[in-house]
């Protein structure tokens, strides 16, 4: 088989076009690459990645190796579905969320944004932190922190998290854990890319799917013969 029908690359999420790239199909099966159309009808092409167990694979976007144009309109759709939550303030996670958060919160007005953190300066507290995994780093040991000095910034008010996926969850379920314990009301979650819609039960009893906004949304892919099928089941909800 063809490399599984994947390929490394660099250059797929680099431009948005008005229709799905001659090179790629527009349905199943996909190979290589996964057209997703974004709210203002502009097509962007991603990389298809098999996943270790060889029979799967999931689409991907790395936004810090993206071109500014397509940070730039994957933040305003980001900030359109932001407006609808009513938060006071935006709180970047990291890591390639922050490639987002602070786009986001100047679309809505806000002068600043609130960045966390993986490493942990001197000052910091371990009470402001949190332990947390997800798909692509899930080693053991990491906390996600608050820098103590930015508590003011978000003690007693409404936030919007913003991340460049969602998939598992557990990075959204830490966050908001976090979020709490440091005084604040979760709005709502926005992100670039549902990645599944296998974070849904992470995040029961933590925050109400419809307070989870996306840009775009991917399915899981099924491995067969000719190329990636979407498994239906696996398709998330959008926005």
């Amino acid at each position: 088989m063809d490399d599984h029908f994947t390929e490394p690359t660099l250059d797929y999420w680099q431009e948005l076009t008005d229709r799905v790239p001659a090179r790629f199909s527009a349905g199943p099966p996909f190979r290589f690459g996964y057209p997703v159309t974004l709210p203002d009808g502009r097509v962007l092409v991603l990389p298809l990645r098999r996943l270790p167990d060889g029979a799967h694979a999931v689409a991907s976007l790395i936004a810090n190796q993206a071109s500014h144009a397509v940070v730039a309109a994957l933040a305003d759709a980001m900030a359109d579905e932001a407006r609808g939550l009513g938060g006071e303030v935006v709180i970047g996670l990291p890591t390639l969320g922050l490639s987002f958060a602070a786009l986001v919160a100047e679309r809505l007005g806000q002068p600043r944004y609130v960045p966390l953190g993986y490493s942990k300066k001197f000052w910091y507290a371990d009470e402001l932190s949190e332990p947390v995994s997800s798909i692509t780093s899930p080693e053991a040991g990491k906390r996600l922190r608050l820098d103590p000095n930015l508590l003011a910034l978000v003690k007693g008010r409404r936030v919007v998290l913003v991340d460049d996926a969602i998939s598992t969850g557990a990075t959204a379920v830490a966050t908001c854990r976090l979020v709490a314990r440091a005084g604040a009301e979760v709005a709502g979650l926005v992100v670039a890319m549902k990645q599944t819609n296998r974070w849904v039960a992470a995040m029961a009893g933590v925050l109400a799917p419809e307070r989870v906004r996306a840009a775009y949304g991917c399915p899981r892919f099924d491995l067969v013969a000719d190329g990636w099928w979407p498994d239906a089941a696996t398709l998330p909800d959008v926005p």
